[in-house]
């Protein structure tokens, strides 16, 4: 079995994953930032394969919480200790962290990278942390690495089947 076959679940940082890292603050200090529409499909696809997912973010961010509640993602914000949440949430999900991938793109989710069977970074991973990754993705955050992931794990589940 495949690193990609063993997955069960998969753990996605916000910003720089589903972002580029950018964000826009208006006047008002009201934060937006941009998304890739095709990361929603690959949900779906995860779903298809019985792969369960959520959000993961340090920030706490209106915008953050909209567009998971849009792309039907469950998102946990304002995390301090990343990985006590993903051990907590791993635990509570039975699933173990050999069968998590998580997909990060800065120092502050190297201990997550760190402690699952699958650690992913998108092409513009933060340097630090592209050495804890045993898949280094060919899209950029904001620009596809959550589906190309997505695709990945979707590919393998339906060959193994």
């Amino acid at each position: 079995m495949t690193e990609l076959e063993a997955v069960r679940l998969v753990v996605f940082d916000f910003d720089g994953v589903f972002t580029d890292n950018r964000v826009w603050t208006n006047e008002r200090g009201e934060e937006s930032v941009a998304c890739w529409r095709g990361d929603a499909q690959g949900l779906r696809r995860l779903e298809e394969v019985g792969v369960d997912c959520f959000i993961l973010s340090t920030e706490t961010n209106p915008a953050v919480g909209a567009r998971a509640r849009k792309i039907r993602a469950e998102c946990i914000q304002g995390v301090a200790d990343k990985l006590s949440v993903l051990r907590a949430e791993v635990e509570r999900r039975g699933v173990s962290l050999a069968e998590t991938a998580y997909l990060g793109n800065d120092v502050n989710d190297a201990a997550c990278l760190e402690a699952v069977g699958l650690a992913v970074v998108p092409a513009d991973a933060w340097p630090e942390v592209v050495p804890l990754a045993s898949l280094v993705l060919e899209r950029e955050g904001g620009r596809g690495c959550v589906r190309e992931l997505c695709d990945a794990i979707w590919h393998a589940k339906r060959g193994a089947a």
